[in-house]
């Protein structure tokens, strides 16, 4: 083989193994501050920032008559409004911790009448894109703590009559 046509081969090899620089699709997901099930302090503890700018979405999870905590720090949202909604359940007597038990990634949240363990409350949440699109993300409560049922998971767009478009994720 000429040196020529080797020279021309590794000219191909290496035009064929370069990549143009771009920005990369998968987000960067932040870890909690604390495990599900430990104790946890709500406006500090979490998904949380240095600096946060806290905000309460108390609701009752579980139909005790007790709101669970629910504290987003406004500073870690996107710019889609996307945010990491802290979750805790206040100790039953005074001077007992609050235990976390996750959180739920999105820009809104729904109770759902679904339940998981502990008689806790599925909820969904909204992750926001651009144009439109939406995932719509349900929580299942199950050994301790929230975690995504990926079964239910839906991607989403909204149709021009306001209607939203949906298709299950695992087709």
């Amino acid at each position: 083989m000429s040196v020529r046509l080797l020279m021309i081969l590794a000219a191909v090899g290496v035009a064929a193994c370069t990549h143009s620089a771009g920005p990369t699709t998968p987000r960067t997901v932040p870890t909690a501050s604390v495990q599900a099930g430990e104790c946890g302090v709500p406006g500090r503890d979490g998904v949380m920032s240095n600096a946060p700018k806290v905000e309460h979405a108390d609701r009752d999870l579980d139909s005790d008559g007790r709101p669970e905590i629910i504290v987003v720090d406004r500073s870690k949202c996107d710019s889609h409004g996307n945010c990491y909604w802290n979750v805790f359940k206040a100790g039953a007597t005074p001077g007992e911790c609050a235990r976390y038990l996750g959180n739920f990634a999105g820009a809104a949240l729904e109770t759902l009448s679904t339940k998981g363990d502990e008689n806790m409350s599925d909820v969904r949440a909204y992750w926001n894109f651009a144009s439109g699109r939406m995932l719509l993300q349900p929580y299942r409560f199950v050994r301790g703590g929230y975690l995504i049922d990926d079964g239910d998971v839906l991607q989403c767009k909204r149709a021009s009559d306001d209607r939203l478009e949906c298709a299950d994720t695992k087709r």
